[in-house]
């Protein structure tokens, strides 16, 4: 589904052009996409046949590492971050992916939230690069979410996956966390506002997760095949990013309710298509 590029009367025609982008990076890209072109392999429906013992395993590493990102987010980002290189950081996950791939669900526990590390700050310097000060708790739970939009809306159907959407759903909990981590630090990780948010994301970022796993245990990928689908992980979350932080830009540059409007109206016209 192609994204109209006219022009619109209220975005100058380059801020336009980029929430063109930006409706398409995050409406409608697939991580499922992604995998297809890296492995050549449509594995888009692999996902749904992982065991329940498989995915309880997955539900459990996912939540460790939203949690490990959490606190990298809040403990870690600055000004550094920007200075790293975003091949590097693909050439770390696309390694940490090819050590999963030669080990199997054994090695997920460690890899999974060294891996999800790595993309927060790559994520993180894809943040700075638009204008978002790293050192501010908003912009860190900013980089958060992006792991929460990641799943799309043809790999969730059960989910509301829409980007605004996903942004509200997690705007209570995005704040109670903050003002909880301002008032009280990071030391209490267990608080129930913590624990919210965490859960909330790593629901729709394990979505993604269950698709790399699947892709990763089919036989005979083994570790070139894991770096493969690693780095459309990364790749998949840095476009994600891409799109998050641009409309943010422009939310600071016009408003939230003008960019908002513009943005439903792409995905109206697009609809339509």
């Amino acid at each position: 589904m192609d994204v109209p590029t006219t022009e619109s009367a209220g975005l100058a025609p380059e801020d336009y052009a980029a929430l063109c982008d930006a409706v398409f990076r995050l409406e409608h890209t697939s991580f499922a996409a992604r995998l297809s072109e890296a492995l050549d392999k449509q594995i888009g429906r692999v996902g749904k046949l992982l065991p329940p013992e498989i995915g309880e395993v997955v539900e459990r590493a996912t939540e460790a590492a939203i949690k490990a990102a959490l606190e990298a987010a809040l403990r870690t980002l600055g000004p550094r971050s920007a200075g790293e290189r975003r091949l590097l950081h693909k050439a770390i996950v696309t390694l940490s992916g090819s050590v999963g791939g030669a080990f199997g669900l054994a090695s997920l526990p460690v890899e999974l939230p060294f891996s999800t590390i790595v993309m927060l700050r790559a994520i993180a310097a894809i943040a700075q690069a638009v204008g978002e000060d790293l050192d501010a708790p908003e912009t860190a739970f900013a980089c958060l979410q992006v792991f929460a939009l990641g799943a799309g809306r043809q790999n969730a159907p059960a989910l509301e996956t829409g980007y605004f959407a996903v942004r509200g759903i997690l705007a209570k909990s995005v704040t109670e966390a903050a003002r909880f981590v301002v008032e009280r630090g990071f030391a209490e990780e267990s608080a129930p506002a913590i624990l919210r948010l965490v859960a909330q994301i790593a629901t729709r970022f394990g979505v993604v997760v269950s698709q790399k796993i699947a892709a990763q245990v089919v036989p005979l990928v083994g570790a070139a095949g894991g770096g493969a689908v690693n780095y459309a992980f990364i790749d998949h979350f840095q476009s994600i990013a891409r799109g998050h932080f641009a409309v943010r830009r422009l939310e600071r540059i016009y408003g939230a309710e003008i960019v908002k409007a513009e943005y439903d109206k792409l995905l109206a016209q697009a609809a339509q298509r």
